[in-house]
C-alpha cells in the first residue's frame, strides 16, 4: 500500500477580491451622488449691477402657412406674399436670431413654397425649417 505524502485540499473560492470590488464601487456611487447637487444649493452672493439689458427669451419658431389655393398664413394671420416679406423683416429686426418653419400644404404647388422661402431670404432669416409628415405603411408618398 503507498503512502501518500501529500494531502489534497479541497477547492475554496476566495470571495475577498470580490468584497473589495463591492465596497468600491458603494464609495464610488455615494461620491458621484455627491456631485449631482444643483448649482442653487450652493451658497454664493451674487454680484450686483445698477442697470441691466433686457433678457432675450428663446422664441418659439414663427409659422407661416402655405395653402394649397396660394393663400399664406403668417403665425394665424392671412397675409399676401409682400405683406409676408414686411411682417418677417420687422419681427427679425425686433427678435434678432429668429427662425420660421413653413408649412406648406402636400397638394400645393412648389412654387408656392418657393416664394415663401424667397419672402423669409428677403427678410434676411437663415434658420429655416418646412415640416413634413411621415407617411404611414402603404400611405401617401410610399413608392412601391
Amino acid at each position: 500500500m503507498p503512502l501518500k505524502l501529500q494531502h489534497e485540499e479541497t477547492p475554496a473560492l476566495n470571495l475577498t477580491p470580490m468584497i473589495d470590488l463591492l465596497f468600491l464601487l458603494i464609495i464610488f456611487f455615494m461620491a458621484a451622488a455627491n456631485f449631482g447637487e444643483p448649482e442653487q444649493n450652493i451658497s454664493v452672493a451674487v454680484p450686483e449691477v445698477s442697470q441691466a439689458g433686457e433678457s432675450v427669451a428663446t422664441s418659439k419658431p414663427r409659422i407661416v402657412t402655405v395653402f394649397p389655393d396660394g393663400r399664406y398664413d403668417f403665425d394665424g394671420e392671412s397675409v399676401t406674399l409682400d405683406d409676408l416679406t414686411t411682417r418677417l423683416t420687422a419681427a427679425r429686426s425686433q427678435h434678432g436670431g429668429l427662425s420660421v418653419v413653413i408649412r406648406g400644404d402636400a397638394h400645393c404647388t412648389f412654387q408656392q413654397v418657393a416664394s415663401a422661402l424667397s419672402a423669409c431670404q428677403q427678410a434676411g432669416i437663415s434658420e429655416l425649417g418646412i415640416t413634413v409628415r411621415v407617411a404611414s405603411v402603404g400611405g401617401v408618398g410610399n413608392v412601391r
